[in-house]
């Protein structure tokens, strides 16, 4: 099974599209996500350009605030304090990476967590800890929705997520054990990678090392998420998988690109609305299919 985020992700925003229109219509006002860009890395550009579009074929007002990458740190703060005090404004994205001068943790933090579409925060984070899943970072959401496409009772599987960057790894791993996975997080330092990911039902790959797991590292059967997403130097992207070598072994696999990509977008465009119906205190529930 090819898992086709592309497929998945039009068919969740074709249900929050219709999502928006009853926000907008309750609220009497379009829902807002707000996108911070500093500096001119064309690959923020292009992600920041694909977030536009999903967010205007849904019917979500996007408004990209791009600076200059010599922008010092105070008035990307103060930009985002206007944000968080302007109560037309439902999700405040800040695209990463930040340049070398300026505090990612400082920037992040100074988000309001009710608009924290990223769900990066440190009350979002803890909140996840809890088990209260409030405001998800995005392509961890993405992932689970991939792997319940695969298997909707995931209850006593064994995981191995490669990669703990509090982005997808960690929250992840919390992600998975909420629904009763058995997890093992590796990471660069794990001794005998394959020794773990040969045992896993499912394997996520999200260490940023292109072609690292192979598919001598798949348990036949397996389910691979594959997160990374690296460019070779004739301009082709490839992932953390060989997948290749990996294909012919698992149950069911993302392609790279076309796999968690869309998902991670489709999830933004979720959680802004989600934003914009728990801080006003909506009711209607915003469906999430999985």
């Amino acid at each position: 099974m090819i898992l086709d985020g592309k497929h998945h992700a039009q068919l969740l925003l074709a249900t929050l599209k219709d999502e928006c229109a009853s926000l907008t219509k309750r609220f009497e006002r379009t829902p807002s996500l707000h996108v911070i860009l500093v500096g001119q890395i064309s690959s923020s550009q292009i992600y920041v350009g694909m977030k536009e579009k999903r967010a205007h074929d849904i019917g979500i007002k996007s408004v990209v605030h791009r600076l200059p990458d010599t922008v010092d740190e105070k008035a990307v703060l103060a930009l985002i304090s206007t944000l968080n005090h302007n109560q037309d404004v439902d999700g405040i994205l800040v695209q990463l990476p930040l340049p070398a001068h300026i505090d990612t943790n400082n920037v992040i933090e100074s988000i309001c967590p009710q608009k924290d579409v990223d769900g990066l925060t440190s009350i979002n984070l803890g909140r996840l800890v809890r088990g209260d899943e409030y405001l998800i970072p995005c392509t961890p959401r993405g992932c689970l929705h991939l792997i319940h496409a695969w298997k909707q009772d995931i209850s006593g599987l064994h995981a191995v997520v490669v990669g703990r960057s509090a982005l997808v790894g960690k929250s992840l791993a919390l992600l998975l054990t909420g629904r009763d996975a058995t997890v093992t997080l590796c990471h660069s330092k794990t001794i005998n990678l394959s020794a773990f990911t040969r045992q896993a039902d499912i394997i996520i790959a999200a260490c940023g090392v292109p072609g690292l797991i192979t598919g001598n590292h798949i348990k036949p059967g397996a389910c691979v998420i594959d997160v990374g997403i690296n460019r070779r130097p004739d301009g082709t992207l490839t992932g953390d998988v060989d997948f290749n070598t990996a294909h012919p072994i698992a149950d069911a696999i993302t392609p790279v690109p076309f796999g968690v990509g869309p998902m991670t977008v489709a999830y933004l465009m979720a959680n802004t609305l989600r934003a914009m119906q728990q801080r006003l205190n909506g009711t209607m529930p915003i469906p999430l299919l999985h």
